[in-house]
């Protein structure tokens, strides 16, 4: 028998131990548990108790001997009902918690090739109201990730209605014009000599930092001071390029 569906319920090993030999034993006295269970007499009666608690054993008294006795098996969906009703009394407060989390400042790193389109996924996902980006250059583009993994990017975030201003360099020229003349996108360029292998992203209140080195890693903060700091850098840029 799979008995690890008790324990996603909440039993600890040593109650599952002793309500499965209390159903074998019918009723029984502690000595006979012990017996069955090989547990010690204190822990043994330590767990009784927690079972009588949980409405899942019950017992009667035969002179000063305690007999013990599993409840019906069924008596488990009123066990999960109730776990059910005090789950649901402190849930306002758990999401009280997650909300007031998210406004604090956040940033995890993510590595290889698979960490970096989470970050992607993750930016384009964000409702806001545009989405900044500059670096990068012709090895981010065509060699690192490639070009249909770009444009199929773009594709996915046009589709989720994010319009997008992005600062190129000349080595990826080719491919600017042919993204600004796709919806909810607006292209400038810098001259060559700002290409290089990191790109920053900025997103509302998120910003990505990915490093396209042979190695690819990146980080993704979600701070408000931060990406208005960078979205300040990004202006003075976009100033500089050229359409």
């Amino acid at each position: 028998m799979d008995v690890s569906i008790l324990e996603d319920l909440g039993l600890t090993r040593n109650e599952i131990k002793i309500y499965l030999a209390l159903l074998d034993l019918g009723s029984s006295s502690a000595g006979k548990i012990i017996g069955m269970s090989h547990l010690q007499n204190s822990v043994t009666h330590r767990t009784l108790n927690s079972l009588i608690e949980k409405g899942l054993i019950n017992f009667v008294l035969e002179g000063r001997r305690k007999i013990y006795q599993a409840t019906n098996p069924e008596h488990f969906f009123q066990f999960m009902e109730e776990k059910k009703v005090r789950f649901e009394q402190i849930l306002p407060e758990l999401k009280l918690k997650q909300k007031l989390a998210e406004k604090k400042e956040n940033a995890v790193i993510y590595r290889g090739i698979k960490g970096i389109k989470e970050i992607y996924h993750n930016l384009i996902s964000t409702k806001a109201k545009e989405y900044n980006t500059f670096g990068g250059g012709k090895a981010v583009t065509y060699e690192v990730m490639g070009e249909f993994w770009w444009k199929n990017l773009h594709t996915r975030r046009i589709a989720n209605k994010l319009p997008a201003r992005q600062i190129f360099d000349e080595t990826i020229r080719k491919f600017g014009e042919e993204l600004k003349h796709r919806p909810l996108s607006k292209i400038r360029f810098l001259p060559q000599k700002f290409a290089q292998l990191t790109e920053i992203v900025i997103v509302g209140d998120k910003v990505g930092i990915i490093i396209f080195a042979q190695h690819p890693y990146g980080f993704l903060i979600e701070d408000k001071i931060v990406a208005d700091s960078y979205r300040k850098q990004f202006e003075l840029m976009w100033k500089l390029a050229k359409k």
